[in-house]
Order: structure tokens, then C-alpha cells, then sequence
């Protein structure tokens, strides 16, 4: 729709290069996909893992904490911050979007974008979406399948579309 400025797009293909050398990786070279996910991100912890395939936009507004793990063919729309913390579980195919469309028709292709913080010893099951400017408070679970679209609470199990606080 809208070309992308030259330093975005330098920057969105070097999240491109970076990751498909992520994917392409053999499942015995754990260390150089650490080693990648240091590359990527503005920010990688000790431990911190992905396991490929991933995708992202852009990777410099991605912080991760220590002993992150990351599994299999996750999305991180980073246009905004996404910061994540220590000892987070992300589970397949799970995806978070900081970026959202202008909901007047008029003006959709216009995007705006909105910061995503999960904190220490999140689990995010399967095929879970986060949705732009939410944050999702320590120990809390995310249970498989969920829309997250408000704000979780500290300890707390949630789940459904959207989801809610089920304990």
C-alpha cells in the first residue's frame, strides 16, 4: 500500500536476512540460534532460544529476557516495542502484533502501533495472539488458542476469544 522509508526497509530486510539464516539452521546448532537471536534482537538474555521458523518485522524493538524460549514458527509483528522477560515460555505458531490499521475505512491504511510487555515466567500455550498494547503480568498463563485483548493480571489463567480470566 504506503512504500516503506529507505532506513525501515534497510532495517526490515536485515530482519529478513538475519531470520532466514535462523531458519535455516540444523537442530544441532543450538548455540549459533542464541547467537542469532542476540543478532535479531535489540536485546537477548542469557539462554535465550528460538526455535525456527520465526518471522519478525523488524527485531531492534524486540527485547527478550534470560532463559527465553521461543517455539516453533512464531510471528512478532515488532513495528512497536515488544518486551519480554525472564523464564518465558512461548508455544508454537503463537503470534504478537504491536501494529494495528486506522478502523475508519476512510483512513485503514493508515497503522499505528502499541507496545506489548509479557513479564517474568509468562506461558503462552499454542497458537496464542497477542494483540497490540497489551500486557501481560508475571507467572500468568495463556492458555492454547487464545485472542488476548485487554491487559492479564499477575497470576492469573487466561483463555477463549477474546480471552478471560478462567482462574
Amino acid at each position: 500500500l504506503y512504500p516503506l522509508d529507505k532506513e525501515l526497509l534497510d532495517a526490515h530486510n536485515r530482519a529478513k536476512s538475519i531470520t532466514r539464516r535462523l531458519n535455516g539452521t540444523l537442530e544441532t546448532e543450538r548455540e549459533e540460534r542464541r547467537a542469532l537471536a542476540k543478532e535479531l534482537f535489540a536485546s537477548a538474555g542469557e539462554g535465550a532460544y528460538i526455535e525456527p521458523p520465526f518471522y519478525c518485522d523488524f527485531g531492534f524493538n524486540t527485547h527478550v529476557g534470560k532463559h527465553f524460549y521461543c517455539n516453533y514458527d512464531c510471528v512478532f509483528l515488532d513495528c512497536g516495542t515488544i518486551t519480554i522477560g525472564d523464564d518465558v515460555l512461548i508455544g508454537p505458531q503463537t503470534i504478537i502484533a504491536t501494529l494495528n490499521h486506522d478502523p475508519d475505512p476512510d483512513k485503514r491504511g493508515g497503522m499505528f502501533a502499541k507496545p506489548v510487555k509479557i513479564d517474568n515466567k509468562v506461558w503462552l500455550g499454542a497458537r496464542v495472539t497477542i494483540c497490540p498494547g497489551v500486557t501481560i503480568g508475571e507467572g500468568a498463563i495463556v492458555g492454547a488458542g487464545a485472542v488476548v485483548t485487554k491487559d492479564v493480571p499477575p497470576r492469573t489463567v487466561v483463555a477463549g476469544v477474546p480471552a478471560k480470566i478462567i482462574k
